[in-house]
């Protein structure tokens, strides 16, 4: 049977999420394994007061205060409300945050909640990536409408590489392929058509382009028509009419691009609708 002395419970106060704290805890505690350990945790406390309601909780049950909290004025705080209310605490940021001061010569933001917002940006690229290779080159069609960019355009346009380049960026894309004789998927024009973009690209440089993939293959040029001057040029002009027919669709023309300019070009379009919509 465990007794009283062999219970701890962990009362963990953060500016943030306090994730770091609950984790450097759990941490510790696997050094006693025969322990048991319960924790309370309490987020964004960005004020005295807050503190006030905790430790009145903390000085009754005799819990052990964990915080990870970024301001010197509440770290001081709790340290002097921890002594007069015989409340153990133990600070995790503090230390580490003086001691990479003085090594810098510099002092800290002092900005709540970083952390936790690069993990979210973290997690929402991802997302992103994730989603994108589950998306390339016209798969998963039914779920179009999660995307927050689509790319249409014939093949070796730079859908796929242009599609994971702007997933690193926390975008979600879908690229689909244009194919001469094929319909588009009906999904395609049921979704906000501001999400599509066209990519289109110069004859002669896909003409160069499918020539040099196919020597790299080790196949002859004769081998099919994927690179026949000809019917690449049909090709292009088929995917140019289905974007004259689609007026809300920005076309880039990629010949000669790099694929950042091109991503540039398609992010600045994405951040101007924002502000836009945010002013309406």
């Amino acid at each position: 049977m465990i007794n009283s002395n062999d219970r701890l419970k962990v009362i963990v106060i953060s500016d943030g999420t306090g994730e770091t704290a609950s984790a450097i805890t759990r941490a510790a505690m696997a050094q006693f394994p025969e322990k048991e350990i319960f924790f309370t945790r309490y987020k964004n406390i960005r004020s005295k007061e807050q503190i006030d309601a905790i430790f009145q909780e903390a000085a009754i049950q005799h819990d052990i205060v964990v915080y990870t909290i970024v301001s010197v004025e509440l770290r001081a705080y709790i340290a002097d409300i921890s002594r007069k209310k015989h409340v153990r605490s133990v600070d995790l940021l503090g230390p580490i945050l003086t001691s990479f001061s003085n090594f810098f010569e510099s002092e800290p933001n002092y900005q709540p909640g970083l952390l936790h917002a690069v993990n979210d940006e973290y997690f929402k690229r991802v997302a992103a990536i994730e989603f994108t290779l589950n998306h390339d080159d016209g798969k998963n069609i039914t779920s179009l409408e999660e995307a927050d960019v689509v790319l249409v355009g014939i093949s070796r346009t730079s859908k796929t590489p242009l599609s994971i380049y702007l997933s690193l960026e926390g975008i979600k894309v879908v690229n689909v392929p244009l194919v001469m004789g094929v319909p588009l998927p009906e999904k395609l024009f049921q979704i906000d058509q501001r999400k599509i973009f066209g990519l289109t690209i110069d004859p002669d440089t896909l003409f160069q382009i499918r020539k040099n993939r196919l020597s790299r293959l080790g196949l002859q040029k004769d081998e099919g028509e994927y690179a026949d001057i000809s019917k690449v040029s049909s090709e292009i002009e088929f995917a140019n009419n289905i974007f004259s027919e689609n007026k809300r669709w920005p076309v880039f023309n990629v010949t000669g691009k790099a694929l950042e300019e091109t991503a540039a070009e398609i992010i600045k379009l994405l951040t101007m609708r924002k502000v836009n919509r945010f002013k309406k």
